[in-house]
């Protein structure tokens, strides 16, 4: 049996004047993508948000998690940033895994995560089949997204969950002997991947009707994408860029076109796959780690089409936003720039100072 949701306070209200905001914002950030040469940089402030219960809680009580994300969003709305008003049903990384088998475990405050893998040798990997839409979490998913679609005040949208890639579930899935199988068997790679982005392709599909009837644009991390969905192909720094072209690229290509486009993110260390999947003719946004790459490089190599943003957020004294405050911006202008602030008075200085520096 499912826990009754506490009863949800209101907690956010978006009047007539942020309404009109928000449709400018909305705007702005679809000039990202249709006119990169003529929009500018769109920028998302973070405070701390006071009060938020542990991951424990929300995972226990639907309208418990909802409120949470709710409350998260009220400091952007008085700092005025760019920040789109969306949540999410937070359910962890290892949901695709989940569909095919993988047990779920929580970790002390922390989200779900894969906790076994299911195929132990190659030949188990040509009888997969494409799960059931509703398989692992995604009951659960579902009755939880039309629970909170009766309860999202006006104005407030639903992101896509976590899905993350052909080739992240893929080694879930398969555990690390995935490595070695791009050597032994490798025909058994392009199968189980082939799999796994079978039922990505149809349980994208099905979250993107459930949440949204826009079939050109997308929410994800607070902001508006081109397309409907992100892949995270964070785990790719472990194989080559070889490996990628050969094995993983017309997957990737595959879902995206069967989708209508949509964003990468990739928190890998090594650089060198960025340029293989700045090769991906339908991805519209990248995200990568601020340690490990240069962003300004990294908006220098990538496609004017492709709207880039830094994953995560800096503060005020960190050597990347002095040095956007320094007035050295990249030349991209369709750029997402996300930051941490102290507070509300805080952050709303550091947007100011941050627009103020804007060269162009």
């Amino acid at each position: 049996m499912h826990p009754t949701p506490s009863p949800l306070p209101e907690l956010l209200h978006i009047d007539a004047a942020q309404e009109d905001r928000l449709e400018d914002l909305y705007a702005r950030y679809r000039k990202l993508s249709e006119d990169p040469e003529g929009c500018r940089p769109m920028i998302i402030v973070n405070p701390p948000v006071a009060g938020l219960r542990t991951w424990e809680e929300r995972l226990a009580d639907p309208l418990v998690m909802l409120e949470d994300e709710l409350r998260s969003l009220e400091p952007h709305l008085r700092i005025g940033d760019d920040r789109v008003p969306t949540v999410r049903v937070q359910f962890g990384t290892a949901q695709v895994a989940a569909a095919f088998g993988c047990e779920i475990a929580i970790p002390t405050n922390s989200l779900p995560a894969a906790s076994t893998h299911v195929v132990a040798e190659t030949e188990e990997i040509y009888r997969l089949k494409v799960p059931a839409l509703d398989s692992g979490w995604y009951g659960k998913l579902g009755e939880w997204t039309e629970l909170w679609k009766r309860h999202l005040p006006k104005g407030v949208h639903l992101q896509h969950p976590d899905i993350q890639s052909a080739f992240n579930s893929a080694h879930l899935v398969r555990g690390n002997d995935l490595l070695t199988d791009f050597y032994d068997d490798p025909a058994a790679v392009d199968r189980l991947l082939d799999v796994v982005t079978d039922f990505m392709i149809a349980i994208t599909k099905r979250l993107k009707a459930a949440i949204s009837d826009d079939e050109a644009w997308f929410f994800d991390w607070g902001s508006l994408w081109r397309g409907a969905a992100r892949i995270s192909n964070c785990s790719m720094h472990m194989i080559s860029p070889d490996l990628y072209r050969k094995h993983v690229f017309a997957r990737d290509v595959r879902f995206f076109e069967a989708v209508g486009g949509g964003r990468m993110h990739y928190c890998g260390t090594h650089a060198e796959v960025i340029d293989e999947f700045f090769k991906v003719p339908s991805i519209h946004g990248f995200d990568c780690d601020l340690e490990h790459h240069d962003f300004h490089r990294i908006c220098e190599r990538a496609p004017a089409r492709v709207v880039v943003t830094p994953t995560g957020g800096r503060g005020a004294d960190s050597p990347f936003v002095r040095r956007l405050l320094s007035g050295d911006w990249p030349r991209k202008r369709n750029i997402i720039i996300p930051v941490s602030a102290k507070s509300v008075e805080d952050g709303k200085a550091l947007m100011a100072a941050l627009q103020k520096s804007l060269p162009y």
